[in-house]
């Protein structure tokens, strides 16, 4: 899940959601995919979305990379606009294998192509590594490591968006920092058992760059790794 604001103390002691209070339309009745249509917000959402999947060089890897692990992705069944609590961006729903996009807060492409990657990154662990999203903790903090090092969560560009930026070392905090924060929005755990578990994880689940084979710490390094990936995947099949 895309991190989102640390949620109140209030909100720390209900019962565990697994972070649906993020997303109060997964506890109602489907609406009709016409009567959406008919919402500005929602198609502003799905236009932001094929955007995403047809030029993003990280959506266009990881959707291939699925494809090949046997994970197909298909626009209209795995990916869905939503309107969410103001907190949340997007998320990744184990139990649907659905990548929730939330309409009412993605407000820029820019945005919709780092949360589509961020969530394809865990629907591609989902796919590959059958993480154990409910009983786990250190599973859902290696996917959450993953998510924030590989998607471009923590570039150069966003954090000076956020005021931070300068040391050395500071993607790696970065990574920490974010994966902290999601595992606290999407369990109900104490700050420290989310961060001894980030910890207990984090060197072998940075290290792991699958399927980009790299940091891709924007765009240009992005299509370098799609590049190299399709060139890996034109290797091994003839082999």
């Amino acid at each position: 899940m895309e991190a989102p604001e640390p949620p109140s103390p209030q909100a720390a002691e209900e019962d565990d959601d697994f972070g649906y209070r993020f997303f109060p339309e997964r506890h109602k009745a489907p609406r009709h995919s016409v009567s959406r249509s008919i919402f500005p917000e929602h198609k502003r959402c799905r236009a932001r979305l094929q955007l995403a999947l047809e030029t993003s060089p990280y959506a266009k890897l990881l959707l291939d990379a699925m494809k090949q692990s046997g994970c197909t992705a298909f626009k209209e069944r795995h990916f869905v606009c939503e309107t969410c609590d103001k907190r949340a961006v997007g998320g990744f729903d184990a139990a649907t294998s659905q990548i929730v996009l939330c309409q009412n807060n993605i407000h820029r492409q820019s945005l919709m192509n780092r949360v589509v990657t961020h969530e394809l990154i865990h629907a591609f662990d989902h796919c590959r590594a059958h993480v154990n999203w409910l009983g786990n903790v250190k599973h859902v903090a290696c996917s959450e490591v993953r998510a924030a090092n590989l998607s471009g969560d923590c570039s150069l560009m966003n954090e000076i968006t956020r005021f931070k930026f300068g040391l050395k070392g500071h993607h790696q905090t970065c990574v920490r920092d974010r994966a902290v924060r999601s595992i606290l929005a999407v369990r109900n755990v104490s700050k420290e058992t989310a961060e001894k578990a980030v910890d207990e994880v984090f060197d072998t689940c940075f290290n792991d760059q699958e399927p980009f084979g790299r940091i891709p710490h924007n765009k240009k390094d992005a299509k370098y790794a799609y590049k190299d990936f399709q060139n890996r995947d034109q290797y091994y099949a003839n082999i």
